[in-house]
């Protein structure tokens, strides 16, 4: 009897969510540091805050509040909107109420606040640190490339910059050059998760995730996100490179459900979607999209 590879990789990445699976790692770099940093005490951020950070759109890895950049003599370009950073932060008993159910320790208890961030690239006036360029060795996967090559009709592909996207309304695909990724199979991973986004669109199968707006950590921007994550391990699997890419889809998958709070259904529906979407860019049937009323949590 022949493997399902989707429920071979469904099956891994249930069994990750539910270990500790290592943090999320950004795995590819053009220029600089790879993980999030504050660019004044130059520490990495840490938790789901380097997830979050590290989703953002922008190529530098350096993060300011708005007093440090004013106090380095910058500015927050007009229009530009603030990332939230969360911590956790030890008050005595007397002066906060514990939160579901948190017990005090040492007459103190732990409570969530949050500070505004903005990326370096949101700035103007301050001196950046100087890039170096990354090149890696790059060798391509024959099976993963005779997957993009027999995607129907798939959207173009842009070389270069540091933040991999799709783009909707232009329908293509940007993606920093192979040689910035750790290794080919991240390569592979990150690219099978943007045409995953594209399957999205009109022309292919059509989803609420990229047919209608939405904003970041919303509803439908979480269940896209994860919709693609599930596509790109599928075809990871389907290509015989998940090995060295699936801890870290399920890390990104499990960064998106700590941000959505654990929706069970959603990850359910998005791994359905994920396959639909896998489906078509391996041009089987069954990948036509009946998700309509799947997005309602």
């Amino acid at each position: 009897m022949a493997v399902n590879v989707y429920d071979v990789i469904n099956s891994r990445i249930m069994e990750l969510l539910e270990s500790n699976v290592v943090p999320w790692r950004k795995t590819w770099s053009v220029g600089g540091g790879n993980a999030p940093a504050n660019y004044v005490s130059k520490k990495e951020y840490r938790g789901i805050n380097v997830f979050m950070l590290a989703c953002m759109p922008y190529s530098s890895p350096y993060w300011v509040t708005f007093k440090q950049c004013h106090d380095k003599g910058g500015r927050i370009r007009k229009g530009e909107k603030s990332t939230p950073v969360i911590f956790w932060k030890w008050l005595d008993k007397k002066d906060a109420e514990p939160i579901d159910g948190e017990v005090a320790i040492n007459g103190k208890i732990p409570v969530l606040r949050y500070y505004s961030v903005f990326n370096l690239l949101q700035t103007e006036g301050i001196e950046p640190p100087p890039a170096i360029e990354t090149i890696n060795t790059f060798t391509p996967i024959e099976r993963a490339d005779q997957i993009i090559a027999g995607m129907p009709l798939r959207p173009d592909i842009h070389y270069g910059g540091n933040q991999p996207a799709y783009h909707p309304f232009l329908d293509y695909v940007k993606i920093p050059k192979a040689e910035a990724f750790e290794s080919p199979e991240e390569y592979y991973s990150t690219l099978f998760h943007e045409l995953g986004h594209s399957t999205g669109h009109a022309r292919r199968i059509g989803r609420k995730g990229i047919l209608e707006p939405s904003y970041f950590g919303s509803h439908n921007y979480s269940q896209e996100e994860l919709c693609s994550e599930f596509c790109s391990a599928f075809l990871c699997g389907h290509a015989g490179i998940e090995q060295m890419t699936l801890e870290n889809s399920a890390s990104y998958i499990r960064g998106w459900l700590k941000a959505i709070k654990g929706n069970q259904k959603l990850l359910v529906m998005a791994a359905s979607q994920g396959q639909k979407a896998s489906d078509y860019i391996l041009c089987r049937q069954g990948g036509e999209d009946d998700s309509t009323d799947d997005t309602a949590a």
